[in-house]
């Protein structure tokens, strides 16, 4: 009697469990063995200096300013802001002010106006070397971006991930957006980023959240030799690990919002992202790119296969069991690691049915809008500007 071969669905829905539930179990070990999410001393606190650029435009800013002042209360900040953007001054000095008075305020705030970075620097960057200028040796740079909360035993963390390397990271995690497209964005973010970032050894960081002793900063040469990067995120990484530094990612999260208000907004936003995937893989070497490329490029593909085998068999039983374990295992992780479940179920399955074509985008089109230029992108640090066309 010969055996029946198992179908080429039952294949797919087998690999695509093997392979979720293997990277869950991953990321939940990682996490057991990460820095304990612990409030820091009023001492440690006070030698925090808390940078970040700042830009108008986003309604929430002022919310998420303000938040931040009232968790990590006692920590130094130093607010980052553009000679030519009168809201963004605005809004910090209002907020300085109002916190100058009251009377057991502990917290420094300190609005910093920064001129325009030259063409072709990093306007990120820039700004941050400004924040490093006015730090003192034995303080904790922690870069946190204008749109990023960072609860206080997240901020214990990081300095409990300084104690084992030279640099430690945070964990993103998205607030409940008002539009489908930043709902999309959340989706692939909050499912993504714990069984991405958490199992393998760091080769980027996560540019939202990061922190560094100054000492460790100014020793490898400060921001300078990182301006001419388009990416601050693999720019910094890049050089704390040619530098012989460590990476220490935390699994504690920092929670964003983000304001993504057409479909277009979004398709650039996830071509952007995508793009620079690529340029990180290129720095890799090909036995890291094969093992990222599994880990993370095949389940899109086995879930197509699944979703277009279901429509030509009509047999939904191996897609609706990929389907349950796939929400559940999601959810055992976001419980575990954010506290609370944030997958949308079905907007999650959409946003990563969306990744092969996002991130084909990306690796054909290799162009980006970077402050009002076009410059097409051949690596962080070498990109050319694309002429305008002739009208």
């Amino acid at each position: 009697m010969t055996r029946r071969r198992p179908s080429p669905l039952a294949l797919a829905a087998a690999g695509y469990v093997a392979l979720q539930a293997g990277k869950t179990a991953a990321a939940l070990r990682a996490a057991g063995r990460a820095p304990a999410a612990v409030e820091p001393s009023p001492g440690r606190l006070a030698r925090v200096v808390v940078a970040q650029p700042i830009l108008s435009g986003d309604p929430g800013l002022e919310d998420a300013l303000r938040d931040n002042l009232l968790a990590l209360e006692g920590a130094r900040f130093c607010w980052l802001v553009d000679t030519d953007d009168p809201e963004a001054q605005r809004v910090a000095r209002r907020l300085a002010a109002d916190l100058g008075r009251a009377d057991d305020a502990t917290t420094v705030v300190e609005v910093v106006l920064c001129e325009p970075a030259p063409d072709g620097t990093n306007p990120k960057l820039w700004k941050l070397q400004a924040a490093l200028d006015g730090c003192r040796p034995d303080d904790v740079l922690v870069v946190l971006d204008d749109d990023t909360r960072l609860p206080l035993a997240s901020l214990g963390a990081l300095l409990g991930g300084l104690d084992r390397a030279t640099l430690a990271t945070g964990l993103p995690a998205y607030l409940p957006g008002s539009t489908l497209w930043a709902r999309l964005v959340e989706q692939f973010v909050d499912n993504n980023a714990a069984v991405t970032y958490l199992p393998m050894e760091p080769v980027t960081i996560n540019g939202m959240t990061w922190a560094m002793r100054v000492a460790d900063l100014r020793a490898m040469g400060g921001f300078g030799p990182m301006l001419r990067s388009l990416t601050d995120d693999l720019a910094v990484a890049g050089r704390v690990l040619d530098d012989g530094g460590t990476i220490c990612q935390t699994a504690s999260p920092q929670w964003l919002t983000t304001t993504v208000p057409t479909g277009g907004h979004y398709v650039r936003l996830m071509h952007r992202w995508m793009l620079f995937a690529t340029v990180l893989l290129r720095r890799q070497p090909l036995s890291k790119v094969a093992a990222i490329s599994t880990l993370h490029g095949t389940h899109p593909l086995l879930l197509w296969t699944l979703l277009l085998g279901t429509a030509r068999t009509r047999r939904p039983g191996p897609l609706l069991a990929v389907l349950t374990v796939r929400s559940l295992l999601l959810e055992v992780v976001q419980r575990r690691i954010h506290g609370r479940s944030l997958q949308r179920p079905v907007l999650s399955v959409v946003s990563e049915l969306a990744q092969p074509v996002h991130l084909g985008h990306g690796a054909l089109r290799r162009t980006i809008t970077w402050r009002t230029h076009v410059y097409r992108v051949h690596a962080d640090d070498r990109f050319t500007p694309v002429p305008e066309p002739a009208r």
